[in-house]
Order: structure tokens, then sequence, then C-alpha cells
């Protein structure tokens, strides 16, 4: 009855609210869950101009969900909406003068303003991958997952592939100079079927999905003979590129727990193969990759090897190997601009920030392209390799694109998407703070903000977030990319008159290969001492957060996180709230092994490493009261582990909780409804068990 008053009362208040969007200068749980959205529609990058003038990217200026496609020039200016013409994912002939895109099933190429386009392959199959050839003449597709090949000159149309039916379809890797195609296939034959049932339709219906780790295959088809020749086969994960003349294959291969990482070069000119690096780990592999020179045959790729993600260099017969950055600081991207410069981004500056740098290779000379403090990700380079596109962020600043020309590097804003109605928020700047943990040796990044408006002599009650996803950094000097709408509530919570803390803890990205990997075969143990070291560093230095009274909050891994700590130490938590968690880890293993084998191993083998990781084994201990949020259609962390959760606090007999369940959400929620009503009840289950 609680629940069907509130929602009267906000439908009734609905038109009041928006009537006031444009004077907004407060906060409230309506303006950050409901549209307009109160950030706007962060832009997303899709692609440079065929001439390289311009981008396109996606928002909207009303503040709405949908997105629409925009241009704008590459020096900010002439913003406008895109033709009806234009299609979004496409690829330009290596000569400039053409491009080549499927729609509605069929290959068309046009110019490359998106005129003249012409129907190259129509049939009654799907044809989809087109990928030029060499010589701008040729262009190799997809149908019915085999490859074919036209020539746009002679109309001649040939079959590479003749795959059995049973076989997995083939893609389009790329072009290997100008008489070979090197194509993938995922082997997925071994998967198993699982189930996530969907109840709101006429019918309930089964949601049965396959899931599995894939075998991989490599090959390469022989254009002068017609042979197609596998050259790896890999149950693991493959990544792969080649060189630009076309004589030379790199694969980089992990197997399938992510422990061992090899390099091989196929010359496929010999042919031969040579092992140009190895590495293995006692944990998992991140953040690899790999790509060859422009126009000449050298290697770049990520290594982890002496802790810290770096870039490295080889020949293809593996010789000259050169390790190129030093120190500890992560680097996170780079690609090749010329045979011997590299751009890279990296946290040399400091975990909280990312900047931009080139790399000579000959010299080892670097050079810093960036001066203003913030945080940068997603970055496109141009196909000249002279124009570089990003995501930048500042404390309280959303995303927006931004664009850097290598040839005069000075950071140039393309996007302007926040709303005006953003800007008339008071939003409180966190503080970014580094500490030390208790081993005095692990170094934390942790956020903290503060009550607004606090009175002297006060106490108030503290709410700790927990991101999710595990490998995942999200406490860094910027606007949340993954966590926008929590970065907003946090805010409301201080309006409330609650501290907000959140560390990254160990297993989160950006620190290193030990940080990270120090949860393997245990997840959950580091994670909550290094949250708990950050509710000491707090109870120390803000001398008004009452640790005595705190909440602990988060979705998928950081629901995991919230019934895990308050478990094992209920002396630090006074109350959880866990949204779409992960309560037991062979259910996860289960659906999504390709996450879990690298972390806990197998559980027929490994059964201790997922009792002592999973909430529903410490369920006896649990002493404070829970809420369970939980999608009854996710299909990523099934609604398995809430019921099963809830099955084994039932059984108990004395453990205080709420549940509730979200018919027709997955993992991601998507309907306003939802996620209004998630986060009104994690608020006020704070209210009354926190204050």
């Amino acid at each position: 009855m609680k629940y069907f008053f509130r929602s009267v009362i906000l439908l009734l208040l609905l038109p009041l609210v928006s009537q006031a969007q444009s004077e907004l200068d407060t906060l409230s749980l309506e303006s950050i869950f409901y549209e307009p959205l109160l950030a706007g529609n962060r832009p997303d990058f899709t692609a440079f101009s065929p001439d390289l003038s311009r981008i396109y990217y996606q928002a909207n200026d009303s503040a709405k969900t949908e997105e629409k496609y925009y241009t704008v020039d590459l020096n900010g200016q002439n913003k406008d909406t895109t033709s009806a013409r234009f299609k979004s994912v496409f690829r330009v002939s290596p000569d400039g003068s053409k491009l080549t895109y499927s729609d509605e099933g069929d290959i068309w190429i046009a110019d490359t303003n998106f005129t003249n386009k012409t129907r190259l392959v129509s049939s009654e199959l799907s044809e989809y991958d087109p990928t030029w050839g060499p010589e701008s003449q040729r262009i190799a597709y997809i149908q019915e997952g085999n490859a074919w090949i036209l020539n746009t000159q002679t109309s001649e149309l040939r079959q590479v592939t003749n795959k059995k039916e049973e076989e997995p379809d083939f893609s389009i890797l790329d072009w290997a100079g100008s008489n070979k195609l090197v194509l993938s296939q995922w082997d997925t034959s071994d998967y198993e079927e699982y189930y996530f049932p969907e109840y709101v339709g006429e019918k309930v219906q089964t949601g049965a999905t396959r899931r599995g780790i894939p075998t991989q295959l490599i090959s390469v088809a022989y254009l002068d003979s017609s042979k197609v020749e596998v050259m790896h086969k890999q149950k693991g994960y493959l990544d792969t590129d080649i060189s630009a003349s076309g004589p030379y294959l790199a694969i980089d291969v992990l197997d399938a727990p992510m422990k061992k990482r090899e390099i091989i070069v196929f010359d496929l000119e010999e042919p031969k193969e040579t092992a140009v690096f190895e590495d293995s780990t006692q944990g998992w592999f991140y953040g690899t990759d790999l790509n060859f020179s422009p126009e000449g045959n050298k290697l770049m790729f990520f290594s982890e090897q002496d802790g810290w993600n770096h870039i490295y260099s080889v020949d293809p017969d593996g010789s000259n190997l050169q390790k190129h950055t030093e120190g500890e600081f992560e680097v996170s991207w780079a690609e090749w601009i010329s045979n011997h410069r590299i751009v890279f981004a990296s946290s040399e500056t400091g975990p909280g920030e990312r900047h931009l740098y080139t790399l000579n290779t000959q010299t080892n000379e670097i050079q810093k392209l960036t001066s203003r403090a913030g945080y940068r990700q997603d970055f496109k380079l141009s196909r000249d390799h002279r124009y570089l596109v990003y995501k930048y962020t500042y404390f309280n600043e959303p995303f927006e694109l931004y664009a850097l020309d290598l040839e005069n590097p000075k950071e140039v804003r393309l996007t302007h998407t926040i709303p005006d109605r953003f800007k008339n928020i008071d939003w409180q700047r966190e503080d970014y703070i580094r500490f030390t943990s208790r081993d005095r040796e692990t170094e934390l990044s942790m956020s903290v903000l503060e009550p607004l408006d606090i009175q002297p002599e006060r106490d108030y009650p503290v709410v700790v977030f927990v991101h999710g996803a595990g490998s995942l950094q999200n406490v860094y000097k910027g606007w949340s990319n993954s966590y926008p709408r929590e970065y907003m509530f946090h805010q409301y919570l201080t309006a409330h008159g609650y501290y907000v803390m959140e560390v990254d803890y160990r297993h989160s990205t950006g620190y290193g290969r030990e940080f990270r990997e120090d949860v393997t075969n245990w997840m959950g143990k580091y994670e909550t001492r290094d949250i708990i070291d950050g509710i000491n560093y707090l109870a120390k230095h803000y001398p008004q957060a009452d640790t005595s009274s705190t909440g602990i909050y988060g979705g998928s891994y950081g629901g995991f996180m919230a019934l895990y700590a308050t478990s094992v130490a209920p002396e630090y938590f006074d109350a959880a709230a866990a949204l779409r968690a992960v309560t037991n880890w062979e259910n996860y293993y289960n659906t999504n092994p390709w996450y879990t084998l690298p972390r806990l191993g197998k559980p027929s083998q490994d059964s201790i490493h997922y009792d002592r990781s999973s909430p529903i084994g410490y369920v006896d201990q649990l002493e404070d009261p829970v809420l369970i949020l939980h999608g009854l259609t996710d299909n990523n962390v099934g609604f398995q582990d809430a019921a099963q959760y809830i099955e084994k606090l039932v059984q108990a007999g004395d453990k205080e909780f709420e549940m509730m369940m979200y018919p027709s959400e997955r993992h991601s929620f998507e309907d306003p409804d939802a996620w209004y009503d998630e986060y009104s009840r994690i608020f006020e289950f704070f209210e009354e068990h926190l204050k």
C-alpha cells in the first residue's frame, strides 16, 4: 500500500516536475532517473567522415534517451544533423574514392558523400561485412557464413570458402596483400544450454541460451590456389593483426583460463611461424593488444610482464625485442602514427588521470601532448593517423568528445551536450584521495562526498558504494562513465545528510597486475579489507562521519561485495543493498565461464575457491538487514542467484531482509520507472536503518 501511494503521488507531480525542469537547482530522484536526462545524453563517437574533415556521433539535443546522428568539423564548428543518406557503418576504399556498406541484407557501394549508391550484391540471402581489397577494386564479404569476393570493375564473383552446414560461420579479419584473405571462426558446438525465463508475455518463455568458451580458428584463404588453411585453433581467446604489405600475420593467444600467453607471427610467404613473446601469470591477463606499424613489419604489443601494462616492440622473426615505456603506471591505449612513432595514453601523472603522449620507438623519446587535468578514454585514431578523438571529463563535468590534431597538439572540444539545467545545480566536488592500506604497501584510491550543510557537533551516517565488474576503475578525476546515475544519486544522498565514499578495491583496473590479481582464487577477501581500510581512513580524517552507522550498496559485482562484506565484517556495516548480485559463483561459472574460470578455476576442481567467495555460504553469519533487488529476466547474473539467496534467508528464520524483483528488466535496467523504484527503495532502506 505504501508503494501504491507513492506511485500515485509521483503521477500527480509529474507535470509539475517537467514544468520546473528549466529552473532546477536541487536534485530529486525524479530528475535523476526520468527524462529529460539531467546530464544530457552523453555523445558517442560513430566514425570519421570519409574525407576526414569531421566526425559523426550519436547524441540527443533534447536530453532524451533515443539518440540521433550528428556531424561536426574536427575544429568543433559547423555542427549539423546527418543526411538521410548517411550509413553509420561503412568502409572507405584504400584510395579514398569510394565507400562500401551493407544495408537491407545487401552489399552497396557509393561515393564518399553517400551519393550515387549502387547495390552490388542482391539476393534473398543476407550479405554483410564488406571489406575492400588493397587495390580498391575487389570487395570481400560474407554470405550464409561463407566468404565471397566481388570485383567491382569486372563484376567477377567468386566463392572463397565452402563450409559444411554444421561448421561455424566464417568472418573476415582482413586482406593479407592482394592474394590472401585472413578469416576467423567461432566454434560454439560444445556450449551448454541454460535458461533465463521470461514471465511478462502472454505465455512464459524459456529464455533459452547457449553459453561456454569458444574454440577460435584463424585461417588463410590463398586466392591464387583456392586453398583455405587453418593457421591456429585454440579454445580460448585470439587477437590478430596483419602487416601492411601482407606477408605477416600475428596472433595473440590466450588460453581459456587466461593464464598463458603466446604471440605467434606467421610468415605467409615462406611459410613459417615464430613465437616472438611468451608470458604466464597466476592470475589472469588483462589489457592485451597488438598491431603492426603502418607500412613496415615492426610489431607493437602490450605486456604487464614487469607488473604494469607497457609498450613493447619486436621484429617478425622474434629479434629486437624492446620495452619502450617504464614505471609504475599503466599504458591503457596505444597506436602507431608512423613507422617509428606511437601515440599512447597513460596514467603516469597519477592513476586518477589519463594523458596523451607520443613515443619515438628509435630513441624512446616521449612527448606529453595534453596538460589539462582530467580523465580521457575511448580513443579513435583517423585512418591517416593524424587526428585523435576521445572522451574527456573532469570533476562534475560529464564526458564530451574532444579532438587532438597530432601535427598541432591542441585539444579541441567537439560536442556541447550538457543541458543548462545540469549547470543550475551546485554539484559538490568529491575529495579524491590516495592512501596506504593496512599492509603499508598497497596504495588505494578513494572518493569522498560530505553531507551538505554540515552542522557543528553532529555526526552523519555513511554510505559506501561498490563498483561492479570487479575489473573496472571508477575512482578518478571525472564524471563516471559507467555509473552516471549513481554519481548523481550520491549527491542526492549528501543533500539528505550522508557521507558517501567509494574505494577502488583490489581487482580494479588501472593499478597494475598484482593489484588486480591479488583476488585470484578468493574474491571478496581483499576487496573487503580495502573497503574497511577506506572506512577507517574516513573515520580518522572526517570527524563527523559516523562510521558506526554505515550502509553499503552496489550492483552486479558490487552487489556481491555488499552481501559478502556485510556477512564477513558485520562490525563495519549496518545495512546492505544488493542489486543484481552474484550470490553463488558456481551459477556464474555455468553461464559466464569466460569471467569466472580465470579468477576461481573450475568448480569441480576448485570448490574451495567458490565456497569461500560466495555470499550464499555466509548467510548464517549475516547480522544486518539486507535489501535484494534483481531483474527477473536478467541473463547475465540470473535471478537464480537472488532466489537461492532468499531461500537461505527464509530457511535461516532470523534474518531481516527486503526484496523486489523487476519482471521485465535484465541486468542493465532500461525502464526509468524501474530505475526510480529501485533507488527509491535503496534510499528509504538507508533512511530506516542508518538514521
